[in-house]
């Protein structure tokens, strides 16, 4: 079975990735087809700088992601304290089920619940006026709050509470045990709470289409619009960038990574 496991990596990750480099690989292309080989060519790079309205609704869904990452961090991380540090209280139950309801709704349904809620509050407040971007942002919120929650609520879990209580028999206040120890150790898990939250927003089409307006059109809504008419080449020249922006970000990552621990074990094995 062992001789069969590199190949079957390599068929994953072919099967995973072959599409992805084909669609970087007909950015470059000089065709008006979005999926037709045309001879080498940057001129939909071009053309996407000059496309204000697909570059506006990938900065929308920029803005609006990084945003209810950020709202769904706070919230969701909150959420996961209380189930992981609260134990048993009344209405936990209905709690816990009310804050993982999006993780196992269809995302129609929980699109068509939203509708409502907005247009229900429109007619008691006058809140709000009419569905864009705000709205949008409030639904992505709400998504990525409940895998924010789980995620944080696993790692709470898993910590020694007597790091806490040691820092609390030496005098140390509530405040000053949650920002010198737990927050510390819970800030991985925030993190990938926030890039999961961040990468569901910047995806989503389906909830983004319940709760839109005019004004609130996010690149996944645009794209699909598209779809009807034939794709532009310039979708496949983003796609490219957005693809680069993402591999250089990896890469500083990894690079910093590598910087903060590398140091240490050098000094280690000097000392040694």
């Amino acid at each position: 079975m062992r001789r069969f496991t590199p190949w079957m990596l390599a068929a994953g990750l072919i099967f995973l990735w072959a599409p992805i480099l084909l669609l970087v690989g007909y950015a470059f292309s000089g065709s008006r087809t979005a999926f037709q080989w045309g001879g080498f060519s940057l001129r939909w790079f071009a053309a996407l700088a000059e496309n204000e309205r697909l570059l506006e609704a990938a900065f929308l869904s920029l803005r609006i992601a990084a945003g209810s990452a950020t709202l769904a961090t706070l919230v969701g991380g909150g959420i996961g304290w209380v189930l992981a540090r609260h134990g048993r209280f009344r209405g936990r139950a209905i709690f816990g089920a009310l804050a993982g309801a999006p993780l196992v709704l269809p995302e129609v349904v929980m699109g068509l619940a939203l509708l409502l809620l907005f247009v229900g509050l429109n007619a008691l407040t006058g809140w709000p006026e009419g569905r864009g971007a705000a709205t949008v942002f409030l639904a992505h919120a709400a998504l990525g709050a409940a895998y924010v929650a789980v995620v944080v609520q696993a790692r709470l879990s898993a910590l020694d509470p007597r790091l806490e209580e040691a820092a609390a028999d030496l005098g140390a206040t509530p405040g000053v045990v949650f920002r010198t120890v737990t927050l510390p150790l819970i800030a991985p898990s925030l993190a990938a709470g926030w890039m999961l939250a961040f990468v569901l927003s910047l995806d989503d089409v389906v909830l983004a289409s319940f709760v839109s307006g005019p004004g609130g059109t996010t690149l996944p809504m645009w794209l699909f619009s598209q779809l009807r008419l034939g794709l532009s080449p310039e979708a496949n020249a983003l796609a490219a960038v957005m693809l680069g922006a993402v591999a250089l970000t990896g890469l500083l990552g990894w690079a910093a990574w590598r910087r903060k621990w590398a140091g240490p074990n050098e000094m280690r094995g000097r000392v040694a």
